[in-house]
């Protein structure tokens, strides 16, 4: 038999599917009215709630390529869902992420004010939240300054992916700074430019990242990148799942962790920065 589905049961009631949801969660708040209509319209259609995901006290969504349909299953039966270190572009729904778009302004103000005028980019996947904000950032801030990209490539967020962007982007125009969009994919950058094109780097090129993982602190990297305050964010995520969790009800909300940039030795330091 089909199954029946909680928007079915709300025309037949004549209620929102928030209110069918509310009327066989325990504990969530439902006129009798309505829970009567809700009961006796889900008889007449034969529908049964799903006991699993009643069970769920939340769910946090971490993949970069979540898809709207499954977001909007769980707003169907319920279930609160907050999104980490990425949006989803629907105002129903909490998130938690970096600034990005600030995090990409700071890259621009950083490289232009160290004289930096062939300035790259490497992209992320380009369906990421995160790739779209930091990039937005980052060409605002070359904006102001007057400048626009001289040469844009795609990684993926791959290793392999990043170090043939890399190639291909070196080969079309010289450039004297590159801001990729997360570490892994800076560190492949730099692999390429250092040991297959002879680059050195910062004399030549100036290479910037963006999360600051472990390793872009190693020696071997020293990278200049922006960073994730992943423990700050991790808190915030849980207090506004928490916040979901006590009251449905409450407005979603997208919180903005200040992501500050940390300079180290692949990329010139302006003359005076701090």
């Amino acid at each position: 038999m089909r199954k029946v589905t909680s928007a079915e049961v709300a025309r037949r009631a004549g209620v929102s599917q928030s209110a069918v949801s509310r009327v066989f969660t325990p504990g969530a708040s439902a006129s009798a009215r309505t829970a009567e209509r809700v009961r006796r319209a889900a008889a007449e259609l034969g529908y049964r709630p799903n006991v699993l995901a009643r069970a769920m006290d939340g769910i946090i969504a971490a993949s970069i390529s979540m898809s709207s349909d499954l977001a909007q299953r769980c707003s169907d039966i319920g279930v609160p869902l907050v999104f980490f270190n990425r949006t989803q572009g629907d105002a129903r729904f909490p998130a938690v992420t970096s600034d990005n778009f600030a995090g990409g302004r700071a890259v621009a103000d950083f490289l232009v004010a160290g004289g930096h005028r062939r300035i790259g980019y490497l992209a992320g996947w380009e369906g990421a939240s995160t790739q779209r904000d930091r990039e937005a950032g980052f060409r605002a801030g070359l904006s102001a300054a007057g400048l626009a990209l001289t040469s844009r490539g795609v990684g993926n967020f791959q290793k392999e992916t990043a170090e043939a962007a890399t190639r291909q982007m070196c080969a079309a125009e010289p450039l004297d700074a590159l801001f990729v969009g997360n570490d892994y994919m800076a560190f492949s950058a730099m692999d390429v430019l250092r040991a297959e094109l002879g680059l050195r780097v910062p004399e030549d090129i100036s290479v910037v990242g963006f999360d600051d993982v472990p390793p872009a602190a190693w020696a071997a990297y020293d990278l200049t990148t922006v960073r994730q305050r992943a423990n700050a964010m991790v808190d915030a995520t849980v207090e506004l799942l928490m916040d979901q969790i006590a009251d449905p009800k409450a407005a979603p909300k997208v919180v903005e962790i200040n992501a500050p940039l940390v300079v180290r030795g692949s990329a010139r330091r302006p003359e005076g920065w701090q």
